[in-house]
């Protein structure tokens, strides 16, 4: 996770201004999972906002350089990584695959698309982390492919525990541009939100399964 520094608030605000990120503590959506939330991240906004996209790019590349140098092949997690993982991939100059939820039903049934070789460094793209199950999902077909899997980078983490715990079950590590501790410093600071709002927000991250709008 980054640092609370220029670039976090920046992205940060970025998903604000673009609704990638919506914050609704008195009309919370419902997640897959049956959870409620009073917020709901679709980062695949960013790719319709060039000046956004770019900086997003640049800052996934940076981060990659920063903490885990370069892989032979970048792998976007399907499907909120893969346009993400390609821009990155691009940048570097290197190869790229996508890892599908499942094996595809047909043909091949692939759950990795793409070329990959089994001793390559990898390092996966994505978009979003909850609870880190799909994703690390994606870290262990990698693996089980015979991949060295360098770690994770996405865009945005909710900060839950259940996450923490999976990914270090995993031995896998994680570095988000930004997270939700981030956003509600924001989200305070500019008044994007009530003081009641943001005491919902914490009590929320606290405990998302019991929390009550």
């Amino acid at each position: 996770m980054y640092p609370l520094n220029d670039s976090a608030l920046q992205v940060t605000d970025f998903l604000l201004q673009i609704k990638a990120i919506k914050l609704q503590p008195n009309d919370p959506f419902t997640w897959a999972s049956g959870i409620k939330s009073p917020i709901y991240c679709d980062n695949r906004k960013i790719l319709s906002f060039p000046k956004i996209r770019t900086f997003i790019r640049q800052e996934l590349t940076k981060a990659l350089s920063n903490n885990f140098g370069k892989p032979d092949v970048i792998a976007g997690v399907a499907t909120g990584g893969i346009a993400l993982g390609a821009l990155v991939a691009q940048e570097l100059g290197v190869p790229l695959v996508y890892v599908r939820p499942s094996s595809k039903g047909h043909g091949l049934e692939n759950k990795i698309e793409g070329s990959i070789e089994s001793g390559q460094s990898v390092l996966v793209i994505e978009d979003l982390v909850s609870t880190g199950k799909s994703s690390l999902n994606a870290v262990q077909a990698l693996r089980a492919a015979g991949c060295t899997v360098k770690g994770m980078i996405a865009v945005f983490t909710y900060n839950l525990k259940e996450a923490s715990d999976n990914f270090k079950e995993s031995k896998c590590q994680l570095v988000t541009l930004t997270d939700y501790d981030i956003l509600i410093q924001k989200a305070a600071d500019t008044h994007y939100i009530s003081k009641s709002d943001i005491k919902s927000l914490k009590e929320w991250k606290n405990n998302p399964e019991g929390w009550k709008a």
